[in-house]
Order: structure tokens, then C-alpha cells, then sequence
């Protein structure tokens, strides 16, 4: 038999080997830093690392501390996670109301230019965002946002809201346009179409927007850093950076923290990844 003749299938177990073996250094190369965290936070001294692979004691009192804030870095921990709660879902919350209203009237109610609208705000993209961190704390000093959590909320929501309405077009081009016709003919007007037939069948790009523009949100920690100064104003991110400042920095404290802090939008990804999926890639919806 000619090599040829070989069925093409023939060599699909060397591919799904290789592609396993990939993986798994891709997982060991993702999860080590991770690990290295959770070998760190359990630790009894303030070292780095001791360099075992796990620690011959490990401890949780670097947790209890974190929980009780019973060190001077940490004595506003919970008030400074709730200012990062209320930045998540005010930017997740207002991304949605903006981008679903902005792509139903560009989408769904043909408004004239509205291609120019969508595509002009994806052109905010092409300047990175490092570069408005200067101009973005002018204005809002000017408005006397700084040291607010609102000026936080307003960047975020800037931001996010682009990427945010380009989805929902994308997404709202499976929902057939004869629905909003039948509930026309049904006698609904315009919000009521909005509200009871276009949101409905936009639930999957909603979760998944509303997750990506609260885990942004969550993870900021330029803007914030910049805008934000007072302790019990500050958001975890830049809390944790204070523990730089010293010479000696607590790294089992900050570790311990920042396992902590990591907890609820992993939480939050896990329970919403098949909305996640089905939103960004656009599909779902039957007509």
C-alpha cells in the first residue's frame, strides 16, 4: 500500500498527544505563579520566598490577619473591597444601559449615521490608554471628581463602552428583524420593544459584556492609582501597592490579600463562562 493510501485519520492520535502535551505546559506555565502565591501567603516571614516547593509549616494566620485588617496596611481592607465592588458593577451596570440603548437605535431602529457612530468609537481604541491618563485627570479635577469613586466609574465606563456596543451589534444581527415587526403590529411602541423583545433575546451578549466591563473594572489599577488618594477611597488594587512603598514589604500579607481579592471575579468568570462564550462569539439565537 502506497503512503498515500494512509487514511488521513491515521495520524490524529500523534495530534491529540502533542496538542495534551501543549496544554499541559501551558497550564504548569499559567498555574506557577499562582502556586508560588499560595506557597508565599503561607509562609510565617515576610520573605519573598524561601524557596522550597511548599513550606515546612505553612500557616493561615497571614488570611486571619487579612480578615480582622490587623496590620496598619491593611486596617481598611474591607472598606477599600467595597469601593471596588461599587466601581464593578456601577461600570458593568452602566456599560449595559449605554451600549444597549446606543446599539438598539443604531441596530434595530436604523437611525441614520448610526454606522458612523459605532465605528467612530471604536476609533478611541487606536489611542492607548495610557496616553489619556494625563488629559482624563485634568477634566475631572476641573470637575472636582478627583479622590471620588465616580471618576473611576466614568473612565471605566469610557472605556468599555466602545467594545461594549460594537458585541451588541454584532450580536443583534441574529435576532430577525420580522420580530420587531410583529410587535409592531401588536400594537408595542419603541421602549416596549426594547424592553420585552430586544433585551430578552440579548441576555447572552448582556452577561458577557456586563462580566468583561466588571472584571475591567475590577483589575484597574492605573486610573485609579492616579484619581483616587485617600485610604478609605482607594480600590484593592492600589491598596496592594502600598505595600511596595516600604523597605521591608509584608509579601505574605500581600499574597494572602490578593488571593482574596482574586476570589470573586474568578467566582464571577465561572459562573457565567457559557454566557461569556455564547455572547462574544455572536451566536445562539434562532430565528
Amino acid at each position: 500500500m502506497s503512503a498515500a493510501a494512509v487514511s488521513p485519520g491515521a495520524n490524529r492520535p500523534v495530534a491529540q498527544i502533542l496538542a495534551i502535551l501543549l496544554g499541559l505546559v501551558i497550564l504548569f506555565w499559567t498555574l506557577l505563579p499562582v502556586y508560588n502565591m499560595v506557597v508565599v501567603s503561607l509562609e510565617s516571614q515576610d520573605a519573598l520566598s524561601t524557596g522550597e516547593l511548599f513550606p515546612a509549616q505553612p500557616i493561615l494566620t497571614n488570611y486571619w490577619t487579612v480578615f480582622t485588617e490587623n496590620y496598619w496596611y491593611l486596617e481598611h481592607f474591607w472598606r477599600q473591597m467595597w469601593n471596588s465592588v461599587l466601581v464593578g458593577v456601577a461600570v458593568a451596570g452602566l456599560v449595559i444601559a449605554i451600549a444597549s440603548l446606543t446599539s438598539f437605535a443604531i441596530s434595530r431602529l436604523r437611525v441614520r449615521f448610526g454606522w458612523l457612530l459605532s465605528n467612530m468609537a471604536l476609533l478611541t481604541y487606536a489611542i492607548p490608554l495610557s496616553f489619556l491618563a494625563i488629559p482624563f485627570y485634568r477634566i475631572l479635577n476641573a470637575y472636582g471628581l478627583t479622590d471620588n469613586l465616580w471618576s473611576v466609574i466614568i473612565v471605566e465606563v469610557t472605556f468599555a463602552t466602545p467594545y461594549a456596543i460594537f458585541i451588541f451589534e454584532q450580536y443583534s444581527a441574529s435576532i430577525p428583524y420580522t420580530l420587531d415587526e410583529a410587535a409592531r403590529i401588536d400594537g408595542a411602541n419603541v421602549p416596549q420593544i426594547f424592553w420585552h423583545v430586544f433585551v430578552p433575546l440579548m441576555r447572552p451578549a448582556l452577561v458577557a459584556v456586563g462580566t468583561y466591563s466588571l472584571l475591567l473594572a475590577w483589575n484597574e489599577y492605573l486610573y485609579a492609582f492616579l484619581l483616587l488618594s485617600s485610604a478609605t477611597n482607594v480600590t484593592v488594587p492600589v491598596a496592594l501597592g502600598f505595600f511596595l512603598s516600604s523597605d521591608e514589604a509584608p509579601w505574605n500579607l500581600l499574597m494572602a490579600a490578593a488571593l482574596i481579592y482574586s476570589l470573586p471575579p474568578l467566582i464571577i468568570y465561572y459562573v457565567f463562562r457559557n454566557h461569556m462564550t455564547t455572547g462574544l462569539t455572536v451566536g445562539g439565537v434562532k430565528g
